[in-house]
């Protein structure tokens, strides 16, 4: 039998003790399952540094605890994503069902078959890896703003209608306006930076939002990044995000497709995210695709 490890985020959005004995019961027609509860942030990193024997290592809860887990994946481990969060960007864009159980189900017989596919991540020049997404400015300081609500008391974070609230919020600080703020070295200035290691970018419900919409696993790094942002284009870069097309020949976007290095410089210190979570300010960060990075179950 197969042994499978499972990082496991009790306060995740979607995470419930029915819910938990549903998704050990699937993955169980695979092999044992030895489950691990996060306690604190960045525990996810130290319980899969730490697995030193496994045919498998799953992870239930949202994007911020896959990101802790995959910072602290071994090589030869297939990796794989159970949507705990409120949004679940990571699981959902590999095609997984939004119900735990189901893409349990579906990872159940991905480790029993053999089946994985190998993605390439992001990676900054810290070192931190990032399975989906990174940016710097506007959609970082969002993120900052959703974390300031702090947690339910059950542990639980804000979802997408408090995310998509703040970003409104975000915006009215600068009046709807965004002057360039960043440069990007071998495109130009820019009033905020996306980078992307898929489509979708990310959800709004059930909305996908498709910032990057040429962006896939398999390649390198996609970069959208709006020169600037006024009352008058905004209408028409939102169209771009809901359409799914547009951006990549719009002449006040910055768009660059499969690139292996990406190099950012701001005006001023600026928020930076990597896969929903608060990294901070930076002044200069450097992103590299790392090509052909992991094996994923499918």
């Amino acid at each position: 039998m197969s042994r499978i490890v499972l990082i496991v985020n009790p306060f995740a959005t979607n995470v419930s003790e029915r819910r938990l004995r549903a998704v050990e019961a699937a993955l169980g027609r695979a092999g044992t399952v030895d489950t691990k509860l996060t306690e604190r942030r960045g525990h996810a990193t130290e319980l899969a540094a730490a697995v030193d024997a496994a045919d498998a290592l799953v992870v239930f809860g949202g994007d911020g605890v896959a990101n802790e887990a995959l910072n602290g994946l071994q090589d030869g481990f297939p990796f794989g994503v159970l949507p705990g969060g409120g949004t679940s960007v990571f699981s959902r864009a590999l095609g997984l069902p939004r119900d735990p159980a189901a893409a349990a189900e579906r990872l159940a017989d991905a480790i029993l078959g053999g089946v994985t596919r190998r993605i390439s991540l992001g990676r900054m020049d810290t070192g931190r890896r990032f399975l989906f997404s990174a940016g710097v400015g506007l959609d970082a300081a969002t993120v900052r703003r959703v974390d300031a609500h702090g947690r339910s008391g059950d542990g639980r974070r804000p979802g997408d209608v408090t995310f998509t609230y703040e970003f409104v919020r975000q915006l009215a600080t600068s009046r709807f306006r965004l002057a360039p703020a960043l440069e990007i070295a071998g495109f130009g200035r820019a009033a905020t930076a996306l980078v992307a290691n898929c489509d979708p970018y990310t959800y709004a419900g059930l909305l996908p939002l498709h910032f990057a919409p040429a962006a896939r696993f398999e390649l390198g790094l996609d970069l959208v990044a709006p020169v600037s942002i006024t009352p008058r284009n905004m209408t028409r870069l939102a169209r771009y995000v809901v359409r799914g097309h547009g951006q990549e020949n719009a002449p006040d976007i910055l768009y660059g497709h499969d690139l292996d290095r990406l190099e950012v410089t701001c005006d001023r210190p600026l928020p930076l995210q990597l896969d929903g979570e608060d990294l901070g300010d930076v002044e200069h960060v450097v992103f590299e695709a790392e090509r052909a990075a992991i094996d994923v179950l499918v």
